[in-house]
């Protein structure tokens, strides 16, 4: 299971001030303990921070890459940010560029824009690419199935390798009036999408957003990450530092074969990650 690791977002407060007083300790002690309870990635993620998105987003990889080697994840959906990201980060690691639509109504080619970036960093970077057009967040299986299938096809016509590609068909938050249904939806649709390439293109998902408002976060976002695994999900974008997650994580993956059954499987899990 591929966890890109959340916490280095200027949504969270720490970081918002770490941001703005240019502080490196929380960001580099954030990428360290990320790493070390089992990340695959680390999110970098701006967000409402600092006006100045581009040279933030610079700041913070050079920042994290100071004290770590984890691949990191450029999150924007603004393409001059993840440019500006690529100018520093060291690709040869590993990365993800999170996240693109099919297309939206200010630009029809921004998925292009981000497979051009992502063959311009090399073969080790891939794409979050999102079930989303420019009409928006689609609210049933077979939009959600059709955008995807509309992805994996123009990365094919492009040359791009499906395995490339992390298609999330994007969670909604379960307390939104009439959204609990979404969560069936984005399962049924997870059962399709894995057989639209050979091999399959992965499966990644937002998994706080599910929890969003809730009194139960940690406990909503466990379930739903095991519910998704069974149906396909091999990557979320998901808070590392919580550990009754990550346990969930070990044990799903022993479930489902992927470890050997061991009475400290947990153990071996999280050595396994670390090294």
């Amino acid at each position: 299971m591929i966890i890109i690791g959340e916490r280095i977002n200027g949504m969270f407060t720490d970081v918002k001030d770490a941001i703005a007083s240019k502080n490196k300790q929380p960001v580099q002690e954030l990428a360290k303990k990320q790493t070390e309870a089992g990340a695959t990635y680390l999110d970098v993620n701006v967000g409402t921070a600092a006006a100045d998105q581009e040279g933030t987003i610079q700041w913070l990889v050079e920042t994290i890459q100071e004290t770590c080697s984890t691949p990191l994840c450029l999150d924007s959906q603004k393409p001059s940010v993840i440019a500006a990201g690529l100018k520093v980060v060291n690709a040869e690691n590993g990365l993800l560029l999170n996240s693109t639509p099919l297309n939206k109504k200010s630009d029809e080619e921004v998925f292009d824009k981000y497979m051009e970036m992502a063959d311009q960093a090399g073969p080790k970077a891939n794409i979050i690419t999102l079930t989303m057009d420019k009409n928006g967040v689609p609210q049933d299986v077979d939009t959600r199935v059709a955008i995807a299938a509309e992805i994996v096809q123009k990365a094919m016509e492009k040359g791009f390798d499906t395995q490339r590609l992390f298609i999330d068909p994007i969670a909604l938050p379960v307390k939104v009036p009439n959204a609990q249904v979404q969560v069936g939806n984005i399962l049924n649709a997870m059962d399709q999408i894995k057989y639209l390439a050979d091999p399959a293109p992965h499966m990644t998902i937002g998994l706080s957003n599910v929890s969003q408002g809730t009194s139960e976060r940690s406990l909503i976002n466990r379930i739903f990450l095991a519910m998704a695994m069974s149906h396909g999900l091999d990557s979320a974008i998901a808070d590392a530092l919580d550990e009754k997650l990550m346990n969930v994580v070990a044990t799903s993956d022993m479930l489902m074969n992927k470890q050997i059954y061991s009475d400290s499987f947990l153990k071996v899990y999280t050595a396994a990650n670390k090294a």
